[in-house]
């Protein structure tokens, strides 16, 4: 081998990665993001100082539970966190069917059914929440008969299934042409091209948006107060008007909404992390 080629071929080489960019980086973003924590709690404690506001932190556990003769007695935060969940979870299989309906039948080729698909989107998507909760409330209850509990489900389900339905529509059109193709090569009716082809191979792609989804579904429930459920949000009122306690239950209320949405984003973070080894190995 001569000298030239030896030359070329150590220059070819990569450069071995050093570690302390990375690190310096990871250490900069840490110290910008507890300089910034910090700053944002002077900033609320400065301005409550101002008020002359009397911070009370060893009042707030009794808003979730009390001990009364031995026995543990619920708070109303605690309760309303129950209806929170409660409505989170009736809400989600709702919007996921509304949502998957809507999808396919913009997908199909039944210029009825893409109609009404398309009419049901830009009709939800492009009014205010708070204006579909009070029509539901205040016209469509009374004519079906519906309590407000089930009118705020239905309210948020059908809300949010109009960007589950966006969300299935892009998942399916991401499948490759070619998939589509083969399983119909072969004889598979559309139920099964859906159900064993596409859904499966689409499934990994939806999930983070699908996990937005579901976040915002979360947070809008808090909607509901305003038609008189009981939620997180109403039982923080209600304790609020008793005790005072202004900047402690809505710092407790948003601690609690953010460690529902935290926790969910990590199940969902796995979850994709989990579907696209399959993927891959496939």
């Amino acid at each position: 081998m001569s000298m030239s080629d030896s030359r070329a071929r150590g220059a070819a080489a990569p450069p071995a990665s050093d570690p302390w960019p990375e690190r310096r980086t990871a250490a900069l973003d840490m110290g910008l993001f507890t300089l910034g924590a910090a700053l944002l709690a002077w900033a609320v404690y400065a301005g409550a100082q101002s008020m002359g506001y009397n911070w009370q932190w060893y009042r707030v556990p009794r808003a979730f539970y009390r001990v009364i003769d031995g026995e543990i007695i619920p708070g109303p935060l605690w309760r309303g966190l129950l209806v929170t969940l409660e409505i989170t979870l009736w809400s989600l299989p709702i919007a996921l069917g509304v949502g998957l309906a809507t999808a396919l039948l913009r997908l199909s080729r039944s210029w009825a059914g893409s109609a009404l698909a398309t009419a049901y989107l830009e009709l939800v998507r492009n009014t205010p929440l708070l204006v579909q909760m009070y029509l539901f409330y205040f016209v469509l209850s009374p004519i079906l008969g519906v309590e407000r509990f089930w009118t705020g489900v239905l309210c948020l389900a059908l809300f949010e299934a109009s960007f589950i339905a966006e969300i299935i529509r892009g998942g399916i059109l991401a499948v490759p042409r070619g998939q589509w193709e083969a399983a119909a090569s072969i004889g598979l009716r559309p139920r099964d091209v859906y159900g064993r082809i596409v859904l499966p191979q689409a499934a990994p792609l939806m999930l983070p948006p699908m996990t937005s989804a579901v976040v915002n579904l979360i947070k809008n429930s808090a909607i509901v107060s305003t038609i008189a459920v009981f939620d997180l949000t109403n039982q923080a009122r209600t304790v609020i008007a008793d005790s005072f306690l202004s900047f402690e239950i809505w710092f407790v209320v948003a601690a609690v909404y953010l460690s529902l949405t935290i926790s969910l984003s990590i199940v969902a973070a796995r979850l994709e992390a989990r579907a696209r080894r399959g993927y891959d190995r496939a």
